[in-house]
């Protein structure tokens, strides 16, 4: 009796092991079968998703965002050091750039003349001629990478407008571009780059530092950095009665540098 009791026992363990094999055979074998579908849908489905996540990675705004942003920035950066100019006209050298003269006389006893009457301006049509080549680069790139995608592509060319805003600098090129894939047709009328920078704001001091040189022969820096506390305004005297004017942001660094000259006095001369 306790022989067959053993014996059923023993019977028992041996049982169930088979069952939850033959489970597991299942599962695996389901798992395998979902495996292989999902492989085939991907296989069949991929070139559309492929197509539909590259539309989204290349969306136009975005392209010529991404590839004119560092353009501008290298212009800004290259101008703030030298005056207001990409190429200047009449400039002092100072610590290897050619700063500008935005205030100049070569004569003794005489207050100086305003150079650039309209900087904000004048710094607007320094930033769009010197990224002009590269504004066609990226649209031409951008039209390249569609047509590679299958799109017909017309691109036609506008007007460029680069603004100083506060706080901010704000490119708008008017060029139409229209997509066509089957029945899908896309259209954009114009294409906004925008930063933030405030060499609107440094170049404003800049121009109100000049009134006083016009007017006095000098300015007190003193007076910019008690009314506004986050900036820093220095005034270097150089050679031939110059003087360089640095107005340095002290929350991002940024910078606005330009040379004046009047108010001169010859050697020896006692005011």
């Amino acid at each position: 009796m306790f022989g067959k009791r053993g014996q059923i026992r023993k019977s028992s363990q041996c049982n169930f092991p088979k069952k939850n094999r033959r489970g597991q055979v299942t599962i695996f074998i389901i798992i395998a079968i979902a495996v292989v579908a999902v492989g085939i849908m991907v296989f069949i489905f991929y070139p559309q998703i492929q197509t539909t996540l590259g539309a989204q990675e290349q969306n136009p705004q975005s392209f010529i965002q991404t590839c004119i942003e560092d353009e501008i920035t290298n212009a800004v950066n290259k101008l703030s050091l030298q005056g207001g100019s990409i190429n200047p006209g009449s400039y002092l050298l100072y610590q290897d750039n050619k700063v500008e003269y935005l205030c100049y006389t070569n004569e003794y006893y005489r207050p100086c003349t305003v150079q650039e009457p309209a900087l904000t301006s004048h710094i607007e049509t320094e930033i769009e001629t010197d990224i002009n080549d590269e504004i066609k680069a990226c649209f031409n790139s951008m039209k390249s990478s569609y047509e590679r995608q299958g799109f017909s592509v017309d691109l036609r060319e506008g007007d460029k407008i680069i603004q100083l805003l506060p706080k901010r600098i704000l490119a708008t090129f008017n060029y139409s571009m229209t997509l066509t894939k089957g029945t899908d047709v896309q259209r954009y009328d114009s294409f906004v780059v925008m930063m933030d920078n405030n060499l609107y704001e440094l170049s404003a001091i800049a121009n109100n530092i000049v009134e006083w040189e016009t007017a006095y022969g000098d300015a007190e820096i003193s007076t910019y950095m008690t009314l506004y506390h986050d900036l820093k305004v220095e005034k270097n005297l150089v050679e031939s009665g110059t003087k360089i004017y640095i107005i340095t942001d002290r929350n991002t660094g940024d910078k606005f540098q330009f040379a004046s000259r009047g108010q001169v006095w010859p050697a020896g001369y006692l005011k």
